[in-house]
């Protein structure tokens, strides 16, 4: 019954009944990720004036993941394994509400079936396909990583 409703909940909506149970649970990572989360999710949908789509929510989503992920990279090679730590455990919260990442035959596979219905053959399309490729497929793929299978497919 649970799982029925979740997943009839909006993302943002499954963000708000998670933050509660972490703050009923005291899972000081959860509700300090999800109130930042929260947050930016709020900044957005003031920014757009209109309610967020689960659509608008991935690309908050995305971009919370990135900058923890670059800031684990920054303060790895700072030596401080500690800070770095920490985002790892945000980022693990975060992962939660990410679709399904393709694995790396799969998105070449519909980076590849994507060129060919777009009709991109060569480097100077690469921008375009790129684009298509993100908008499909946003929270699936990393972008450096579509970049870099979409560059050697064109090569």
């Amino acid at each position: 019954m649970r799982r029925a409703m979740l997943r009839s909940m909006s993302l943002n909506e499954r963000i708000a009944e998670d933050l509660k149970a972490a703050m009923k649970a005291r899972d000081e990572v959860g509700k300090r990720t999800l109130r930042m989360l929260k947050s930016e999710l709020g900044k957005r949908e003031i920014d757009l004036g209109r309610p967020l789509t689960d659509e608008d929510a991935l690309v908050v989503l995305a971009q919370a993941v990135k900058a923890r992920k670059d800031s684990i990279e920054a303060y790895t090679d700072g030596g401080r394994v500690d800070l770095a730590d920490a985002e790892r455990e945000e980022l693990v919260v975060l992962e939660r509400y990410l679709p399904r990442a393709l694995s790396e035959d799969e998105a070449r596979a519909v980076i590849a079936a994507l060129a060919a219905e777009l009709g991109v053959t060569d480097k100077k399309q690469m921008g375009a396909l790129m684009k298509e490729v993100m908008a499909r497929y946003r929270g699936q793929i990393d972008g450096k990583d579509a970049s870099r299978l979409v560059a050697a497919l064109l090569a």
